[in-house]
C-alpha cells in the first residue's frame, strides 16, 4: 500500500506542482529533511506579523473550529488556539507537521487540535466541518487553484468564514517584496474564489493581501 506522506511529498513520485509557476514544489514551498525544518523555524520567526494580521481578518471565537491549510511551523495555529478555537490543519510536509505538533504539544495531546498531511486541495475532513478555514502563504502553491477553492468551500459550514492570504500589503517588508503577486494572478484569485463560493474580495493589508468570502 502506498504512504500518503511519500505520496504527497514526492518521494515515490515527483512532487506537487504549483498552479502558478507550473513546476514541482521545492524549499520553503515544501521543507523536507533536516534543511525543511530549519526552513520551517526560520518562517515561523519571519512571518509573525503577517500571521498577527491574519488571526484579525479571521476574527476567531471561542468555541469556533478552525481549518489551516498549509500551517507550516504552526504560528498561526498557536494564535488560534489562545483565542480558544479548537484547531485542525494539513500541510504537505511532514517536518512541518513535526516542527507544529511539538509547538501545540498540549492541544494534540487534549485533542483540540488535530495535524494531518494533506493538502488544501484535499483536506480529508468531513463536509461542513468548520466554521472557518484559512491558508496563509501558500495559495500559488496549491496545484489546482480551483480545487484547492472548492475544498475549502466544502469543509466549511454554511456561512461559514474562508480567508486565503499571501504576501503583499501597503507596506510589505524584506524578502516579501519579492513574492508580491502580480496584479492579473490576484485577479485571477479573487474570480476564482467568487466562481467557487459566489462572494468574495481582495483587501489590502499592512504586509499581506487577503481573499475574503463567506460560504
Amino acid at each position: 500500500m502506498t504512504d500518503p506522506e511519500r505520496t504527497l511529498t514526492g518521494t515515490e513520485h515527483s512532487p506537487p506542482r504549483s498552479w502558478y509557476i507550473d513546476r514541482p514544489l521545492t524549499g520553503f514551498a515544501l521543507p523536507r529533511g533536516r534543511v525543511g525544518s530549519l526552513l520551517g523555524r526560520l518562517m515561523g520567526m519571519v512571518n509573525k506579523s503577517e500571521q498577527l494580521e491574519v488571526l484579525a481578518a479571521v476574527d476567531v471565537q471561542p468555541g469556533e473550529r478552525v481549518l489551516e491549510a498549509g500551517y507550516g511551523p504552526g504560528v498561526l495555529l498557536g494564535m488560534l488556539l489562545g483565542a480558544g478555537a479548537t484547531v485542525a490543519g494539513v500541510d504537505p510536509s511532514p517536518e512541518m507537521r513535526a516542527l507544529a505538533a511539538r509547538r501545540s504539544e498540549k492541544a494534540v495531546a487534549a485533542g483540540t487540535a488535530d495535524l494531518r498531511v494533506g493538502t488544501a486541495e484535499s483536506t480529508g475532513f468531513p463536509d461542513e466541518s468548520f466554521d472557518v478555514a484559512v491558508s496563509v502563504n501558500n495559495v500559488p502553491m496549491w496545484s489546482d487553484l480551483t480545487a484547492g477553492m472548492r475544498e475549502l468551500h466544502r469543509v466549511v459550514r454554511p456561512g461559514g468564514r474562508v480567508v486565503v492570504a499571501w504576501h503583499g500589503g501597503t507596506h510589505t517588508r524584506g524578502i516579501a517584496r519579492k513574492l508580491v503577486l502580480p496584479a492579473d494572478v490576484l485577479d485571477r484569485i479573487t474570480v476564482s474564489m467568487r466562481d467557487v463560493f459566489g462572494n468574495g474580495e481582495m483587501r489590502q493589508g499592512r504586509h499581506i493581501v487577503t481573499f475574503q468570502a463567506t460560504r
